[in-house]
């Protein structure tokens, strides 16, 4: 990788792209590093892909886009086919391979699904009706916006320099909360680039939820146990 870092992340509506982008660029800044971060919500990534482009540098960045990402992080099998033309032959390509379904927005509802939120499950059987929501340390256990399905299509992945398979999504949903999904694909994503230390993210993640975490400091466990395994998970793969 050159001196700046390039990333690219996609996934459904309300998986946190976004707010992954948004404290990968805090956290730079607080390092004294320049950062770029540039939420996509136009009409080239219809269907409800959520796409964020964020570039990482000691020195000066220059286009606001790029046409290559140094890492890749589709999160939802649609991102996979939606952000191919970002992947070359240099990219570290990290996907979820959590076995589940496309997602359900259509492009009839472009512009609707982009808000970085965490609304009752839109993939329920009626996903006009609240369903009954279990609490985990004071917070409702909201789904993560997937249903069980075939996953991503192996077929699907571009040529790249590496390719990484977690299964984040199984890992909130089974061994954390299935809201710190997103907090999972952060800790991989600094373990990928290791342009940022952990506990210059963690920082940023007070400064971002402190005010949750100070009513519930369990929710501080929770989030850091959820970036450092996903750390590991690269680690472990790299």
């Amino acid at each position: 990788m050159g001196n700046v870092i390039k990333i690219a992340l996609a996934g459904e509506g309300g998986q946190g792209v976004q707010s992954i982008a948004e404290i990968l660029a805090e956290a730079a800044n607080e390092e004294g590093k320049n950062a770029l971060y540039i939420p996509n919500f136009g009409v080239e990534q219809r269907g409800g892909v959520s796409i964020a482009f964020v570039q990482i540098s000691d020195g000066e960045i220059g286009a606001p886009k790029f046409q290559k990402a140094d890492i890749l992080v589709p999160l939802s099998p649609r991102s996979v086919k939606r952000t191919q033309m970002y992947a070359g032959k240099n990219t570290v390509y990290i996907y979820d391979n959590s076995l589940v379904a496309e997602g359900e927005v259509g492009d009839s509802i472009v512009g609707l699904q982009y808000f970085d939120v965490t609304p009752p499950c839109p993939a329920a059987a009626e996903p006009n009706k609240d369903l009954q929501q279990d609490l985990i340390d004071g917070e409702p256990k909201t789904c993560s916006f997937t249903r069980p399905g075939p996953g991503v299509n192996p077929g699907d992945i571009p040529a790249v320099k590496k390719v990484i398979a977690i299964p984040a999504n199984d890992i909130a949903k089974t061994d954390l909360h299935p809201r710190v999904f997103n907090i999972i694909i952060l800790g991989a994503v600094i373990a990928a680039t290791e342009v940022l230390p952990l506990d210059t993210i963690k920082k940023a993640l007070e400064a971002k939820l402190g005010y949750k975490f100070k009513d519930n400091p369990k929710l501080r466990e929770m989030n850091f146990a959820a970036l450092e395994r996903g750390y590991r998970l690269i680690k472990s793969a790299m």
